[in-house]
């Protein structure tokens, strides 16, 4: 399993990977989850992979050979629009999918998977895109300003709570990484160390791309005092007056 998070603000995009692959209890490894295709003043392309690692993996190499042996291929770095890259994503995991899923599913492997992607290609906004296992996907809007795969459940009340388009970057980003804390203290197959990437509106080049360790300072800074404001913040509630 995994957790990813992707932002879609006005300041521009966020993107957020743990790097932990895990097949049981005495198998744990880390492999990365995200991947980067930029070329500067053109475009800033960004993939987030949760689910089963083999088909995520083959469905942008995929795409990197084609593209590789052939120009005329469509490939990330030669799409017109982000739409296109998302849906190219998309029918390379189905691709992949057709032809890897009877043999896994016969040794009870789970084929499914999914991406998020996002970034800007010039000449249009940034824009932001959760493609599902079945290769079909959505886009965020106003509305919905975040996606997240893998192990979901246990960092969304702080995003729920916090994010809005309006946010900062710099307070969006220390959201994700409360958001990555709580996960990674309720769930094992969720593990340091998180990739974060942050994307400026219309830069067109990478902007901050930061590995976080376990023992990295500031995210040690953040994981203590998010813990010490909930215990403070706790004791200032009100007492039940029915206990």
């Amino acid at each position: 399993m995994t957790y990813c998070v992707g932002l879609n603000l006005e300041q521009g995009l966020i993107f957020a990977s743990d790097s932990r692959t895990n097949a049981g209890v005495d198998d744990i490894g880390r492999f990365g989850k995200m991947r980067v295709f930029a070329n500067d003043g053109e475009r800033v392309i960004v993939t987030l992979s949760a689910g089963n690692l083999s088909v995520t993996q083959n469905a942008l190499n995929l795409l990197d050979h084609r593209a590789t042996h052939d120009a005329s291929q469509p490939g990330l770095m030669n799409a017109k629009s982000m739409f296109e890259v998302a849906t190219l994503v998309g029918d390379a995991m189905r691709e992949i999918r057709a032809r890897d899923e009877s043999y896994l599913r016969s040794s009870n492997i789970d084929p499914n998977a999914s991406f998020i992607l996002g970034g800007q290609i010039a000449g249009e906004s940034p824009r932001l895109f959760l493609v599902y296992s079945e290769g079909n996907f959505i886009e965020s809007l106003a509305d919905t300003p975040l996606f997240q795969t893998g192990e979901t459940k246990f960092g969304r009340p702080i995003l729920d709570r916090v994010i809005t388009p309006q946010t900062s970057l710099s307070e969006a980003a220390k959201c994700v990484l409360v958001s990555f804390d709580s996960t990674i203290r309720s769930n094992v197959s969720v593990g340091t160390p998180i990739d974060l990437l942050v994307y400026r509106h219309d830069s067109l080049q990478l902007g901050v791309q930061r590995r976080l360790e376990e023992d990295d300072p500031y995210y040690g800074e953040i994981r203590r005092q998010w813990n010490d404001s909930l215990r403070s913040v706790l004791q200032t509630l009100p007492d039940p007056d029915w206990l």
